[in-house]
């Protein structure tokens, strides 16, 4: 599945157009390597986000192509 589009399903970031501009901005990364809106994403990866000054990292659970809004939290899980 497309970093984007993970993004989106799991709600961590409310739009893919959002998620697609952080990726372009190289804010997001997959395993400490940067990586652009196409990249997939698999079970187990690490993605860090940086919004501003605040750094969220998360582990990847499960992939799903949709999801409901309850279930959207157990696609990951955070990582400190």
């Amino acid at each position: 599945m497309r970093v984007d589009k993970f993004l989106k399903v799991s709600r961590i970031i409310k739009r893919r157009t959002i998620a697609n501009e952080a990726c372009d901005a190289g804010r997001v990364q997959i395993n400490d390597k940067i990586v652009k809106a196409g990249a997939e994403v698999k079970v187990g990866d690490i993605i860090t986000i940086q919004f501003g000054t605040n750094i969220t990292k998360v582990e990847v659970t499960a992939l799903k192509e949709s999801t409901k809004k309850e279930d959207a939290a157990l696609m990951y899980r955070a990582v400190q």
